[in-house]
């Protein structure tokens, strides 16, 4: 048994969710109750104590099993949550080795000092002595106490030894009070505070630990208006997102994140109550950050950047860098919805809202399409008279980040766009566009051919009202020859550890099994959002292979090292086994991993896919094939949940006809969903 099984042994999904949800009442074989992760008047939080999963059917269309809400409930990651829950369930977890354990408990005394330090510059910006910064804060910044309070504003004193008198008396070092970048040793050996009469704000990781300052002068003679700590070994301002710690709840309820330049715009933004934004930390936006932030919490990036001129050059350097980030990711497509805001007037954001925060939420909607602002930005400097020689170069410049999405006809609209304003033939940037797109990974073509197009909607077969699916009390898919979708339910739970050992072989595939579900669903954004959404982590019931899918998602939306490399980092040392057996081309290893559990025939997989030695298209099409039976299996075992819930709703006395009909429209989508999928797998 895993250390993951053994944990959810001791610890009932019923018992630990009630903790959290005391309204959690049983229902038929289910408990269910409003859903904790949004609000809502009809119950449609459903957890099933058989198969020890949660599932809301509302709004968040999320679910999982004690794990996952462990960790969204508590806002841990998925370390924190094994950690957490093995202490309470009395499992022994790995010990670290000594140097391990050195090196952790080195990090953990950076970080107390850090947050000692941000006491202290809070309570000196409280101090009588600085009543002056304190006015500053409150009248020409326009913050109130709650948000200094919830900021931590602080404030360092004109002194060169303010804080190294405060941590020493702690019991820190000069040494470590360095390396914290809190001080700094001249050529001399003299050392010395580093912040002197600067206004303090914390900067956080996604965690919420202090990990360094941003300090604004507060004198007209100072040379730097901010300076930052230095980097450390806390502290990488390029991978950091100041103000994510406690916007990415609402970045992840939305979908949307707001980038803006500075720490005051972030500010201003929480205190008028638009909680998704936060701050890129430098002069544009970095690889890491962009990975931070998409696709993990956010589909749509809006780049709210200062209007002068270096704002909107950091705002075309950032956009390259998402194109060129998200690239790698999506096989040449952004499937993130990028876009530019541009404040008016030339203000910069924290000006616009602190003068006229009623109007950011529309002002954030009516932001520009990136290829509009692509568009206007890059030819705004040609002249009328420009040579076709200099419209061909622009034209050859843009055209990377306006073919970078996911809908032809949207690519196509783009290049028309450009053909306008450059006077150039539309048949030509067509061409161009092609020989481009043919340069990025896994594509075949930019522009798309009618022949390549999905199945034309209106083919589908006419579906069956909801009550024509059968209503299975243990949710075990129907066992008939007619679909093609549909499979023994033990063989479908045996194909789990083979495309996680497919994916984890070859991560790049989990793009192509993504793009391939967002074919079927079309320009349907509830299919996209919902039964045809990107394969996750609730797709795979196994405990063991659901911890790994998520550190699969976790390895491609960073680019610190190798997929690999930071699964194997990442990774409790309990998993460590079933990940090498799933590296191993041998469907003994992945039978061996299943600990019996699976009798299907693992062979006859193998041979199909010719002992699992398939390459190129024919290993992509092994992957997605399989994926997509994965995902049936999942929207039948969905289905029956929503049924359930269906009939219930119908037989209460408190009669609830929108909720009633809610689920009707689900149970639809799933149709739809289950339908489009059978085509596929035919």
């Amino acid at each position: 048994m895993s250390v993951t099984d053994e944990i959810k042994s001791r610890i009932d999904i019923v018992s630990y969710v009630q903790r959290f949800v005391p309204s959690l009442k049983k229902a038929g074989r289910n408990h269910k109750a409003c859903c904790p992760f949004h609000n809502e008047k009809t119950p449609s939080f459903v957890v099933n104590p058989e198969r020890q999963t949660w599932h809301c059917f509302g709004a968040c269309s999320e679910g999982g099993d004690l794990f996952t809400f462990a960790q969204k409930i508590n806002g841990w990651d998925f370390k924190e949550a094994l950690q957490e829950l093995a202490q309470e369930a009395g499992v022994q977890l790995r010990q670290q080795t000594p140097q391990q354990q050195t090196r952790s408990d080195e990090l953990e005394r950076l970080r107390g000092l850090l947050a000692s330090a941000a006491e202290m510059y809070q309570k000196q910006l409280l101090h009588p002595g600085a009543k002056a910064v304190l006015g500053y804060v409150r009248n020409k910044r326009g913050l109130t106490p709650e948000t200094i309070e919830t900021f931590q504003f602080g404030y360092a004193p004109d002194s060169w030894h303010f804080i190294l008198q405060g941590l020493g008396a702690l019991g820190h070092s000069e040494d470590e009070i360095i390396d914290a970048g809190l001080a700094a040793r001249n050529e001399n050996g003299r050392v010395y505070d580093r912040f002197r009469n600067r206004l303090m704000i914390p900067i956080r990781d996604e965690r919420g630990r202090v990990v360094g300052f941003g300090g604004r002068a507060l004198s007209a003679d100072d040379p730097a208006k901010y300076i930052n700590s230095p980097s450390t070994a806390l502290f990488d301002k390029s991978r950091l997102l100041f103000g994510l710690d406690s916007a990415k709840g609402t970045i992840r309820e939305t979908g949307a994140a707001v980038v803006v330049e500075g720490y005051m715009d972030v500010i201003q933004a929480h205190q008028a109550g638009y909680r998704n934004v936060v701050a890129q930390m430098g002069t544009a936006m970095t690889e890491a950050q962009v990975r931070r932030l998409a696709p993990r919490y956010a589909r749509r990036i809006v780049m709210a950047l200062d209007a002068d001129e270096a704002g909107q050059s950091a705002t075309r350097r950032s956009l390259e860098v998402a194109r060129q980030t998200l690239q790698r990711d999506f096989a040449g497509r952004l499937s993130i919805d990028i876009r530019v805001l541009q404040v008016p007037s030339g203000k910069d954001p924290d000006d616009f809202l602190r003068e006229s925060p009623a109007e950011w939420g529309a002002l954030v909607e009516s932001a520009q399409d990136v290829a509009d602002f692509v568009i206007d930005m890059e030819t705004a400097a040609l002249s009328g008279d420009a040579t076709l020689q200099a419209r061909q170069q622009l034209a050859k410049e843009v055209l990377p980040i306006l073919i970078a999405s996911e809908d032809n006809l949207y690519q196509r609209e783009n290049v028309q766009k450009l053909a306008r304003r450059l006077r150039i033939s539309e048949r030509d940037l067509l061409a161009w566009s092609q020989r481009e797109q043919a340069q990025m990974p896994g594509s075949g073509g930019l522009i798309a051919s009618q022949d390549s197009a999905p199945p034309a909607m209106d083919a589908e077969p006419e579906l069956p009202p909801p009550e024509y699916w059968d209503n299975e009390d243990d949710g075990a898919p129907r066992d008939s020859g007619d679909s093609a979708g549909t499979m023994p339910s033990t063989q479908l739970r045996a194909i789990e550890p083979y495309c996680l050992s497919l994916l984890l072989r070859n991560p790049d595939l989990l793009s192509h099994v993504n793009r391939k579900l967002r074919e079927l669903a079309g320009n349907d954004e509830n299919l996209l959002n919902g039964p045809l959404c990107d394969l996750c982590v609730e797709d795979f019931t196994g405990s063991q292979f659901r911890i790994l899918m998520a550190h699969l998602q976790e390895a491609m939306s960073q680019d610190e090292k190798e997929p690999l490399d930071y699964i194997g980092a990442a990774l409790a040392g309990e998993l460590h086994a079933e990940y090498r057996s799933l590296l191993i081309e041998d469907p003994a290893a992945i039978r061996a991993l299943s600990q019996g559990t699976y009798r299907v025939d693992l062979q006859d997989i193998y041979s199909r896919s010719r002992g699992g030695r398939i390459q190129g298209d024919d290993l992509q099409n092994e992957l997605i094939s399989r994926a997509l039976r994965l995902r049936l299996e999942r929207l039948e075992q969905e289905r029956v949940e929503m049924q359930y819930l269906q009939e219930e709703a119908s037989s209460t006395v408190d009669f609830d006809q929108t909720h009633r009909d809610q689920l009707s429209q689900k149970i639809m989508l799933s149709m739809t969903a289950k339908a489009r999928l059978d085509l596929a797998v035919t």
